[in-house]
């Protein structure tokens, strides 16, 4: 069975090197959290994944890495220095602060929040007697707005000429690309722009392990048409995603498409849609999809006094501003949705009880894992001869682990959510038939349990193979 809370999955993310809290030997700061080495791994491969899905498998695709830092004139032509706003609301009985809409929505549902303007804010929490999460009294300020970008200052001078901000999103990084990518690449509508990279947002209440913090990863793509051809383009990337989040061992249960009404629409948007998945305390948005129109194209042509307007390589006289489609994924829920799916608790046949990441083969942090059966140096030694041999001739990322008895080893590859395992026993040394004919190895699958004898010469050929 799945995890029961999310309590469960935190507490095997840290004890296996998945997720730590932020700065834990100073107290932590909230709501900050480091990837471990397995964590690291398993997002660089969600990461290879979407980029090879996304870019790599199409002729329609480039990709592009903006710096964070940005003048700050592209947040003030995008909309964001004005409209980048959440309702804050204090508790005047413990001065704490949060997101008033996320209270209401806990109890009203996302939809009927998003008709509320920011005035009925503060009367909605009052007449549902919502307490404040920390002291539980019902006691709230009026709503006001909280621009959620984070400032800095560039150089060495704290004035207002040197403010900057950290972007709290990828996508203007490619709208003011915009010129240079199609002079550079000679693209042709439609085309997209692919970017993975870190964001920030001053968030009031980020919370739920990693669903919402204040630094995150996304994985955006700006996806260029001709106008007219929106409607086409956003359907077709709407099905696109939900293959891809399918494809990749997501429970279709769990995810569902919810449409957002007029009144929740963020600026810059004509449409939306969010890919949502059912996280242990609900449904969450995962992913969003957005029909930007040419709105950004238009405000930084205005702004920066450039002409952005594509001109059809076929056609000269032929110049517009495209309208753009935009899937945007949390690079960060995309993990923790991954986390939570293959998270699986199981009776096995002989009565034992086992925790077991049942992660699709591509996203596991190892591929496979060495194990000798026992720490008998010369056991150890064959072992780590074969574990090389991989290393060397193929691409697969392997472990070596030598700590415990064999059983608790296959428990730890199992919660680690290692495919398959392979033990190096004495019969692969010439010295038990019993446990197997000289110079072969048992190959221990993951989800089936089932061992299966090979050659070690078979073995490296198939990895070899498999790896390319």
């Amino acid at each position: 069975m799945p995890a029961t809370s999310l309590d469960q999955l935190v507490s095997l993310c840290k004890r296996r090197g998945f997720i730590f809290p932020g700065s834990e030997i100073y107290g932590g700061l909230a709501n900050t959290w480091d990837y471990g080495p397995l964590g690291t791994e398993l997002k660089n491969r969600v990461k290879r994944q979407w980029w090879n899905s996304f870019v790599h498998k199409r002729d329609d695709m480039v990709g592009l890495d903006a710096s964070i830092l940005m003048n700050p004139r592209v947040w003030e032509a995008s909309g964001h220095v004005k409209n980048f706003n959440d309702p804050l609301v204090d508790c005047k009985n413990c001065k704490a602060r949060f997101r008033g809409d996320k209270l209401l929505e806990e109890k009203l549902g996302v939809e009927a929040v998003t008709v509320l303007s920011l005035d009925q804010i503060q009367p909605m929490l009052m007449a549902e007697k919502i307490p404040c999460p920390t002291c539980g009294k019902v006691n709230w300020a009026t709503a006001k707005k909280f621009n959620m970008m984070f400032q800095t200052h560039q150089g060495v001078i704290e004035d207002e000429a040197a403010l900057v901000y950290l972007r709290p999103e990828t996508a203007q990084g490619i709208f003011v690309n915009f010129k240079n990518l199609v002079d550079t690449m000679r693209m042709r509508l439609p085309f997209g722009v692919a970017q993975v990279g870190k964001a920030f947002r001053n968030e009031i209440t980020p919370g739920n392990f990693t669903f919402r913090t204040r630094e995150f990863e996304q994985m955006e793509i700006e996806y260029f048409v001709e106008p007219g051809k929106d409607a086409t383009a956003f359907e077709e990337w709407k099905q696109t995603v939900w293959d891809w989040y399918m494809g990749l061992g997501i429970t279709q249960n769990n995810l569902r498409i919810r449409e957002h009404a007029k009144e929740e629409l963020a600026f810059y948007s004509s449409r939306t849609i969010d890919i949502e998945y059912k996280f242990p305390w609900g449904w969450g948005e995962l992913f969003g999809l957005a029909n930007r129109s040419d709105y950004d194209l238009s405000q930084h042509e205005k702004a920066s006094g450039q002409d952005l307007k594509f001109t059809d390589p076929d056609d000269a006289t032929k110049k517009f501003l495209p309208y753009v489609v935009e899937p945007s994924f949390g690079c960060d829920r995309t993990v923790l949705t991954f986390l939570l799916e293959a998270y699986t608790e199981e009776k096995l046949p002989n009565g034992e009880d086992r925790t077991v990441m049942k992660f699709d083969p591509r996203l596991a942090p190892y591929d496979l894992a060495v194990l000798p059966l026992s720490k008998k140096e010369h056991l150890i030694g064959k072992a780590k001869d074969i574990y090389r041999t991989i290393l060397k001739e193929t691409n697969l990322v392997c472990d070596f682990d030598v700590t415990g008895s064999i059983g608790k080893r296959y428990r730890r590859q199992d919660e680690i959510g290692t495919p398959h395992a392979i033990t190096v026993d004495f019969g692969t040394l010439g010295e038990d038939e019993k446990q197997g004919e000289k110079d072969t190895v048992t190959i221990r699958d993951r989800d089936t349990l089932k061992q299966e004898r090979m050659t070690i010469d078979a073995l490296i050929n198939h990895l070899k193979s498999s790896s390319r």
